[in-house]
């Protein structure tokens, strides 16, 4: 069932968005050649707990999980699309990251994510991440009263469709509220004027996960929770939590 927020609590889910944006940016800052994913869980893990907050990603274990997630963000290099586990892995010249992260303040969840290089880029990847945020930017566009979702989902896939790039298969956006993964799920392509009739109230997490070599393959870990590319082609990812208000969509994630 779809829940539709009060203007309270949007406002509630926007502080815990703000967190979130928070603890993004000083993994941002921190990200370097040498430097650890560990230590990237580390800052997000402060940043958090000091805003008074709790951090959603930890010990969240669902349907079909092997175990429940390890650490505070999800770290994704390269050809490891999302859900990367942080480990002593120590970033490279021209790696492309993808760092997720959630956090709940006062019972309300913010969940967010950016893809970004370190050193040297690849002119390949900024394009790839260049192409991510717009579809990102498209679908919340498209998250307006009395639109549908198919409208947000044909918006995503048009970008990444018309830019040669691949949709990872089988995943995409969701409700967000007092539970991190609500009602409606949010496809990263899909048909316009189909699916349930946006309204204002809704918050959802659009979160676009595009793929270089056009395809939309990919393939588990052992670790049982790190998606990757089936051909080893680098991939990113990007997302906000939005509020869709009578006069159109509010990001709840932005600084």
């Amino acid at each position: 069932m779809i829940e539709l927020k009060s203007p309270s609590e949007i406002a509630a889910l926007r502080a815990a968005g703000r967190v979130v944006a928070h603890a993004l940016a000083a993994v941002r800052a921190h990200a370097a050649v040498g430097v650890s994913l560990l230590e990237l869980d580390d800052i997000a893990a402060k940043v958090i707990a000091d805003a008074g907050a709790t951090p959603s990603f930890l010990a969240y274990h669902p349907a079909g999980a092997p175990r429940p997630y390890p650490a505070v963000i999800c770290a994704s290099v390269n050809d490891a699309i999302v859900h990367g586990i942080p480990v002593d892995y120590r970033l490279a010249d021209g790696d492309l990251v993808s760092i997720d992260c959630g956090a709940h303040l006062d019972g309300w969840c913010g969940d967010s994510a950016i893809s970004f290089t370190v050193g040297e880029p690849r002119a390949a990847d900024l394009a790839l991440i260049d192409a991510t945020e717009r579809a990102l930017a498209a679908g919340i566009a498209a998250a307006r009263p009395g639109a549908r979702i198919g409208d947000v989902a044909h918006a995503i896939g048009r970008v990444a469709r018309a830019a040669g790039y691949g949709i990872m298969a089988g995943h995409g956006g969701h409700g967000v509220g007092r539970l991190m993964h609500e009602s409606p799920s949010i496809p990263n392509e899909g048909l316009p004027a189909r699916g349930p009739r946006i309204e204002a109230g809704l918050v959802i997490a659009i979160e676009p996960m595009l793929i270089a070599s056009g395809r939309d393959a990919y393939r588990t870990d052992p670790d049982g929770w790190t998606l990757r590319t089936h051909d080893g082609t680098r991939a990113a990812h990007a997302e906000h939590t939005v509020a869709v208000t009578a006069t159109g969509p509010v990001i709840l994630t932005a600084p």
